[in-house]
């Protein structure tokens, strides 16, 4: 699989000016270098990691349209937010099942940030429902979960008390309390803008594969 260099340097230095002039007349007179040094290499990336992704698992997509794809838009949705900022000063990439089109699905997720890079695999802020469903599955198949967390650590956000219908003493309760089931992998900036970073991103993913594997099948996908 190729080992050429996908992001440069110039990304994050396009996202911190893009931190300092988060509006909208600015984005519209450097419009062309987003598109250059951080949509096009984005998308790039992203069709590069479809032969690694399908080694991973062949249910999860690795989409490089520019828009309604594995990238995010990096238009911030203001509508309900009080920060009125037009823009996301980060870009993050997203790899869904192929049946899980919410956001409650398992995903593969990569952010890029200045200082601030990392993979991450899992379910992020799951509905009610979504969350009952992995929970149950870790109650059901405790060896299995055990498989998963040796080695990973989970992260996120969890309830100061036992869920309603758990046992308070059953031995994962502590995990039981989780409101995200997410892990992640840091990279460095020169990480990400060396040679065969795309390599590097799908052994962080591999690392994680045991809690999406758990997940999607606690979810009835396939995987």
């Amino acid at each position: 699989m190729p080992k050429e260099k996908v992001f440069s340097p110039e990304l994050f230095v396009f996202l911190q000016q893009l931190k300092r002039h988060n509006d909208r007349e600015w984005f519209a007179k450097n419009k062309a270098r987003y598109e250059r040094d951080v949509r096009d290499p984005a998308l790039a990336f992203i069709t590069a990691f479809v032969p690694y992704l399908w080694e991973l698992n062949s249910h999860f997509v690795a989409d490089p349209r520019p828009s309604r794809g594995s990238l995010f838009r990096i238009y911030r949705d203001t509508r309900f937010s009080p920060d009125k900022r037009p823009f996301k000063t980060h870009v993050g990439m997203r790899f869904s099942h192929e049946k899980g089109k919410n956001i409650h699905a398992p995903v593969f997720y990569l952010h890029l940030e200045k200082n601030n890079c990392f993979a991450a695999a899992g379910v992020w802020h799951p509905d009610a429902p979504t969350l009952t469903k992995i929970r149950t599955r870790i109650v059901a198949n405790p060896e299995g979960w055990k498989k998963v967390r040796r080695g990973l650590d989970l992260e996120g956000e969890k309830l100061s008390r036992p869920p309603r219908g758990f046992h308070p003493h059953h031995e994962f309760i502590e995990d039981i309390k989780f409101k995200d089931f997410v892990a992640s992998v840091g990279f460095t900036d020169k990480q990400v803008c060396a040679a065969g970073f795309t390599r590097h991103f799908a052994t962080a993913c591999r690392k994680m594969l045991p809690l999406v594997e758990f997940t999607t099948k606690a979810l009835g996908l396939t995987f």
